[in-house]
C-alpha cells in the first residue's frame, strides 16, 4: 500500500510537471500545535485505578521543502515535512511525554481565491520514524502510532515576495488502535494501561522561502498579487 500510494504521487507529479505553465520551489519551517493521545488504566493499583487520561496539548515544530506547478489559478504542491510532535499524560505523580518523529510526503491540491491568497487539500504520506511513551517499561517501548500511513490536510497560504505565510491542519486516517503497555509511575511503581489511541493531529503554522521559479523576473505577478 505505501509503495502504491508513492507511485501514484510520483505519477501525478510528472503528469502535472509536463502540463504547468509556472513552477516554484523552496524550504519551509515553524511550530505545530499537537494534539491527541488517550491511555486507560487496567490495575487497580494506586495511581491510575482503572481512570482514563487525555493527553494535553504541546507545541511541536517541522521543517522541508516543497515544488509547487501551477496552471493558471490552480496549484498542485507535493511537500516534503519532517515533523517533531509531542503531547503530555498529565499521571498522578509525574507527567508522561507521549512523542512522535515522522515524516510527511502531502500531495496538495489548490487553487488562488484572491490575490495573494489561496486555498488547498490533499492526502498525505506518513511515516512514523520514532515513537516513544516517558515511563515505558521497558524503557522507552515503541508505540504503534497508525495502522495507516494516510492522512489529509486542508489549508490555507498567503504570499508576499518570496515568503508565504500558511496555516493547516493535518489529520490522521488511521482507525484507534490499543496497544497494553507498563508505565513506571514513580512512587506508584508500574501500572499495566492500555494506549487506547496514539493518533497525533496537529495544525502547522509555516513560514515558507521560495528559493527559486520558472520566470527569471520574479517581479511578476500571478492574479496581481502573488509571484508564485
Amino acid at each position: 500500500m505505501n509503495r502504491y500510494f508513492l507511485l501514484i504521487i510520483i505519477s501525478i507529479f510528472c503528469v502535472s510537471f509536463i502540463q504547468a505553465q509556472k513552477y516554484s520551489f523552496g524550504i519551509k519551517g515553524g511550530g505545530n500545535y499537537v494534539m491527541g493521545g488517550e491511555l486507560t488504566g487496567l490495575d487497580s493499583g494506586e495511581g491510575f485505578n482503572s481512570d482514563t487520561f487525555n493527553a494535553e496539548s504541546q507545541f511541536g515544530f517541522h521543517a522541508g521543502i516543497f515544488f509547487e506547478l501551477n496552471f493558471e489559478k490552480f496549484f498542485v504542491r507535493p511537500e516534503v515535512i519532517y515533523n517533531s510532535m509531542e503531547t503530555v499524560f498529565p499521571f498522578p505523580n509525574q507527567n508522561s511525554t507521549y512523542a512522535v518523529e515522522k515524516l510527511s510526503i502531502p500531495l496538495l491540491f489548490g487553487y488562488n481565491i484572491w490575490g495573494p491568497v489561496d486555498v488547498y487539500a490533499g492526502p498525505a504520506y506518513q511515516n512514523i520514524m520514532n515513537s516513544s511513551l516517558e515511563g515505558t517499561e521497558p524503557i522507552n517501548q515503541t508505540i504503534v502510532v497508525q495502522n495507516t500511513p494516510l492522512a489529509a490536510q486542508a489549508g490555507i497560504k498567503v504570499g508576499f515576495g518570496r515568503f508565504e505565510i500558511d496555516l493547516r491542519y493535518d489529520r490522521s486516517l488511521a482507525s484507534a488502535e490499543t496497544q497494553t503497555i507498563d508505565i513506571n509511575n514513580g512512587d506508584y511503581g508500574v501500572n499495566r494501561a492500555e494506549f487506547t489511541d496514539t493518533r497525533l493531529n496537529q495544525f502547522l503554522l509555516s513560514l515558507s522561502f521560495k528559493i527559486g521559479d520558472s520566470e527569471s523576473n520574479t517581479g511578476r505577478r500571478r492574479g496581481g498579487g502573488c509571484y508564485f
